[in-house]
């Protein structure tokens, strides 16, 4: 397998669809992902996954492993196929579209309610990275 380059959470930044990543880069990432967030109130998330239940199987882990309240879902895709979930943290809902054409792994926006201090999104991360 070769080496990818990810070794901080802006190499992300170019990215369509998650990269794998090695123990060491996991190990690197989830402190740096954690200090990242922390000067946030509240985030969305967004997955693009290849079914509805991976990409609940995605949120559920990240929610688990963040210690976030379990969010309900308000609108799911009927339809089998590719989907991207998006979840507000704020509201606490996730609604899930089939979507075709996007790439695969889970987006995470911070935000905060300071006008002045600006968001930032971070992935995409592996559908497995909060597993």
């Amino acid at each position: 397998m070769t080496e990818n380059p990810i070794q901080c959470l802006e190499d992300f930044a170019t990215l369509r669809t998650a990269p794998e990543l090695n123990d060491n880069q996991r190990a690197a990432l989830r402190p740096a992902l954690d200090d990242a967030m922390a000067s946030f109130e509240w985030f969305t998330v967004g997955i693009m996954a290849p079914s509805k239940e991976n990409a609940l199987n995605a949120l559920r882990s990240l929610e688990s492993s963040l210690s976030w309240e379990a969010m309900t879902i308000e609108a799911e895709a009927e339809d089998v196929g590719p989907v991207f979930l998006k979840a507000n943290q704020s509201n606490g809902l996730i609604r899930i579209r089939v979507e075709h054409g996007l790439g695969e792994g889970i987006l995470i926006s911070g935000h905060s309610n300071i006008p002045e201090q600006t968001g930032m999104t971070w992935g995409p991360l592996p559908l497995d990275f909060f597993a």
